[in-house]
């Protein structure tokens, strides 16, 4: 079955609790399809419309990225898998990008913490793929590449838990990857599974430098969610254009890092069935470690193993 969600408050929250009621129920394998909001909760179609800017359908004290959701899947328990198929991703007419302005590490690795926080905008054209911006003067033009930020399920542990450091059950992933034709895979903490999607990136390096990419609303997220109960995973796990690729998180580099090796050590051992030590020997020769994101909180690696790179 497919579901159209429209853009209304009643749709929206920002932030994970395993405790928010969901605003559907669906059955494994149906598909939604969604508009999302810009990350500052607003949306516009089109240059002739009004922006509208949305609340959130839940008591918030601290609010950040908007979701659509939670939507529950019937038959999602603990310890299952959800999958997630990005069948189709459509950016919208605008977005915007930050930089400078206030302190963090990489402001002041480069000297801009005590600047002017600047904001530039960007017409974007969905059908050419291409977007524009005026910066200092001269006129930029860039290739598009859309693909969702956040996409996550509820974590199994009490409270309240801000959207911006990706988990174990997803979240705010940030990974350039995960465009149109991907699927991304995560473990269910939850009965239902609860999952939110929202944060549309119309474009963004690795690294995320500046703590924004060019954040834009979505005119249409067309996914299918799956339950798994023939998968286990304790960390997400995604199959792209791009290659097969898993993730680690953390706040020390190196761990993120260390994460995302061993789970890709550990699929290539189950593609290949050899030892662990030989498939770090191919890992070694055909496997990119690559900065998801390095500005929220828990910074992000991904391990790549591009498709027909191991024969």
């Amino acid at each position: 079955m497919i579901h159209k969600l429209e853009l209304k408050s009643e749709s929206l929250h920002g932030s994970f609790s395993k405790d928010y009621q969901p605003i559907l129920t669906i059955d494994s394998g149906d598909t939604l399809l969604v508009k999302t909001p810009d990350i500052e909760w607003g949306y516009s179609s089109s240059k002739n419309e009004e922006r509208v800017v949305f609340e959130s359908a839940v008591n918030e004290e601290d609010r950040r990225h908007p979701m659509i959701g939670p939507i529950a899947i019937r038959g999602a328990k603990p310890g299952m898998v959800l999958e997630v198929k990005l069948n189709d991703v459509v950016p919208g007419w605008y977005g915007r990008n930050w930089a400078g302005g206030f302190k963090n590490w990489q402001n002041d690795s480069v000297g801009i913490s005590e600047t002017k926080r600047i904001q530039v905008d960007w017409e974007l054209n969905a059908t050419t793929l291409t977007g524009t911006a005026q910066i200092g003067g001269r006129q930029f033009h860039v290739g598009l590449e859309p693909f969702i930020g956040l996409m996550g399920v509820a974590p199994s542990e009490s409270g309240v838990h801000v959207t911006s450091p990706p988990r174990y059950c997803g979240g705010n992933i940030d990974c350039k990857e995960l465009v149109k034709g991907s699927t991304l895979y995560l473990p269910i903490g939850v009965d239902g599974a609860l999952f939110s999607i929202g944060d549309g990136h119309a474009l963004q390096g690795d690294g995320e430098v500046s703590g924004t990419a060019i954040e834009c609303p979505m005119d249409l997220v067309d996914v299918t969610l799956i339950v798994r109960d023939d998968l286990e995973l304790t960390m997400p796990r995604a199959k792209t254009p791009a290659g097969w690729i898993t993730f680690g998180f953390d706040e020390d580099l190196n761990v993120a890092a260390a994460t995302a090796l061993n789970d890709m050590v550990e699929l290539i051992q189950e593609f290949y069935g050899i030892e662990k030590v030989e498939a770090m020997a191919l890992a070694s020769v055909a496997v990119d470690l690559r900065i998801t994101q390095v500005v929220n909180g828990a910074k992000g690696v991904h391990a790549v193993l591009p498709h027909g790179s191991i024969r």
